[in-house]
């Protein structure tokens, strides 16, 4: 009976804290980075949505959340509903208005309670080009998916991130 038993455990951002590696069942395990979407990706995803889009509103919405899977997704998803159009959600997207509000308030909560971090990511929204942070909060900001990094310098992840934080 238990040979037939098999068990998966999925989580979206691994966890660092002091855990016992003997005690932990939740330390083992390979770690899968779901990548951003690229250009072509991006393209082929709005076509798969019908929406008939040119190169230029393509880079619009890109210029905003990046590939970055679920902003992605969700704004897709809304626009091509006909919830909003795409010059209505880039103008609301970094504001409490925005699809994303929820989702951002989570991060601005995480930020408040820890100074240090808070300070490094106000360093890294200030900043127009990619830059040098403490390598613990380079981490934490990393594991957040609020970063990215350029070979040991960081950068906000897209610029959405960017224009809400800096309003925040």
């Amino acid at each position: 009976m238990w040979q037939k038993l098999r068990l998966v455990i999925a989580h979206s951002q691994e966890v660092y804290v002091a855990l016992n590696v003997n005690q932990s069942p939740f330390n083992v395990g390979l770690s899968v980075e779901i990548e951003e979407f690229n250009a072509t990706q991006v393209k082929e995803l709005v076509h798969l949505l019908s929406l008939n889009w040119s190169d230029t509103e393509i880079n619009q919405l890109r210029e905003m959340i990046d590939g970055h899977p679920y902003l992605l997704t969700t704004a897709l998803d809304e626009i091509a509903k006909g919830n909003l159009s795409l010059e209505q959600f880039l103008k609301i997207a970094p504001t409490e208005q925005g699809l994303y509000r929820d989702f951002l308030r989570f991060y601005v909560l995480e930020l408040e309670k820890d100074k240090l971090l808070k300070t490094a990511m106000q360093q890294v929204i200030n900043s127009d080009v990619p830059i040098k942070i403490e390598s613990a909060q380079a981490f934490k900001l990393r594991s957040l998916g609020l970063i990215e990094f350029k070979g040991n310098e960081v950068q906000s992840l897209c610029n959405l991130y960017r224009l809400y934080f800096k309003e925040r």
